[in-house]
This record gives C-alpha cells, structure tokens and sequence, in this order.
C-alpha cells in the first residue's frame, strides 16, 4: 500500500504516520526529516538545505523530486510506504504520478489556529520551527500544496479527515477509509 499523508504543519501527520506504519506494517517515511538529516551533513547540499529550511522557505521541486526519488528506489519502500510531507506542489505531484502508483492520500484537515497552539505546545528544540519560519511554513502551505490537495481529489484519491479531534479519532478515521482498499 502506498500512502501519502497532506497537512499543514502540526496536523499531526507523523504521529498518523508512525500509527499507521505499525498498523499496516509498511515503513514510514518523512520529507522533513529527510531533510533535516541532510542538513546536518557538512556537505555544500547540507549546508544549504539548513540555511533554506530555517528560513521557512520551500526546498525547490527539482531538488525535492531528485532526493525523495532516491530514497523511494530503497528496497525498504518496494511493497509500499507511508510519505508525509511530499508531494508539496503541484509540480510535484505531477511528476509523483508519472513515477509511482498512489493508493490513497489523506489530508489531514487542522485550522491555522490548531496547527500554531498545537505547535508552540511542542518543545522548539529545532531551528525551523521558529514562530516566523512557522507562519511562512503555513501560509506556503494554503499558497503551494491545497492545489495539491485539488489534484488528488479530482482523481479520486484524496481522503480527507478531521483533523482536530484526539489522536484516536483521526487515526480510527484514517483506518476506516485505508481498509477499503487494502
């Protein structure tokens, strides 16, 4: 089964995700962490991928496409994978399509207002997730990946759920919708 998992920042879509890896036993995988590994490298690439994600900034479709590409040529993601954070753009998504066969992909559905009180409840440990590079984060979002939510609805393979209910509830959602295609 391959999945993607679409919110705004703080929908909750990696603690859907690790849920739903243990439930369907498929891996699990996150753009953001991918590229948060990457910056931490002393690489040129390392070095410009921090710069850009503590700006807030989205990490550029060719650049994107190229890395989440490789990763997904792992033997580990051949059955099947849950992909959080990508696609972000239509491009993306366009060129998503053309690459890999998509079961279904869910949005996870959270206001501006959650998504900020849920995210300042976090412990900011992390450079990108400064109030600034969060709102920028958030307005990209509504600017650049709702016509990725368009794309995949018009084809038929978009679910949407609510996400502000308990962590329970979403998930219960989510399942209910995934079991119909397994």
């Amino acid at each position: 089964m391959k999945i993607v998992l679409v919110g705004i920042q703080g929908a909750g879509k990696s603690t859907q995700g690790n849920l739903l890896s243990e439930e369907y036993h498929i891996p699990y995988l996150s753009s953001g962490h991918i590229f948060r590994e990457i910056s931490k490298s002393k690489s040129k690439m390392g070095r410009w991928l921090k710069e850009t994600l503590n700006s807030g900034i989205l990490v550029p479709d060719d650049t994107t496409l190229e890395i989440i590409f490789k990763y997904l040529k792992r033997k580990e993601y051949k059955d099947g994978y849950i992909l959080d954070g990508f696609p972000r753009t239509l491009a993306q998504a366009e060129a998503f399509v053309k690459q890999n066969g998509i079961d279904k992909v869910v949005f996870i559905d959270v206001s501006d207002k959650e998504a900020l009180w849920r995210i300042s409840g976090r412990v900011a440990d992390r450079e990108d997730e400064s109030l600034k590079a969060i709102r920028k984060r958030i307005a990209l979002f509504h600017e650049a990946t709702s016509p990725v939510v368009n794309f995949y609805q018009e084809r038929g393979r978009l679910v949407q759920v609510n996400g502000e209910q308990d962590v329970d509830g979403v998930f219960a959602d989510i399942k209910k919708s995934l079991d119909k295609i397994k």
